[in-house]
């Protein structure tokens, strides 16, 4: 089995300061942990709201540090601090707005503010950015919707083979495109 690259970047001024333990970049690992059966190897950064800050650090994950996957937690609502979506949009050669419309679709069945929340995804190089929303509670749910779908993305962007865990996870892979 390939090994993973996985980069996990904590956006907060308030963890990053040291007022509050980051328990949302731990809920991330601690999740894929569950739905990935290969080897993973986890980056983990966390920093303040800045969007160069954002930005270099998505970058370093992608062309240096080679991740598959490069999930993100925080910095997506609508007040001025939070730009982690325009940090991705930056430094992404393409967008994917599906995964963002899908985590908003499945966060208003619980609250009615997900219509706030501007989570994106795209691709920068062979690596997927994903950000997530900044609740633990929110990153269990939006992961369950969107991890289907990314063993697959990160195939056709030349990216290393994921195996899920079936037992907690089913992802999609067309026929042809299984290994």
């Amino acid at each position: 089995m390939d090994l993973i690259k996985i980069g996990i970047v904590t956006t907060s001024d308030r963890a990053y300061n040291g007022i509050y333990e980051d328990i949302s970049g731990k809920k991330i690992q601690e999740v894929l942990e569950s739905y990935i059966l290969n080897q993973c190897d986890f980056f983990y950064h966390l920093i303040s709201d800045e969007q160069k800050d954002i930005e270099n650090t998505l970058c370093l994950l992608s062309d240096e540090t080679k991740c598959d996957l490069i999930v993100t937690t925080g910095g997506t609502g609508p007040a001025p601090r939070d730009v982690t979506p325009e940090a991705t949009h930056n430094v992404c050669e393409k967008i994917l707005a599906g995964f963002g419309e899908l985590m908003r679709q499945v966060s208003l069945q619980y609250v009615p503010t997900a219509i706030l929340s501007r989570q994106t995804a795209g691709i920068r190089k062979q690596s997927l950015i994903v950000n997530l929303p900044g609740k633990p509670k929110s990153i269990q749910e939006c992961l369950e919707a969107i991890f289907p779908a990314i063993p697959y993305c990160i195939d056709l962007i030349g990216g290393h083979y994921i195996q899920a865990n079936e037992e907690n996870i089913k992802i999609f892979r067309p026929k042809e495109a299984i290994k």
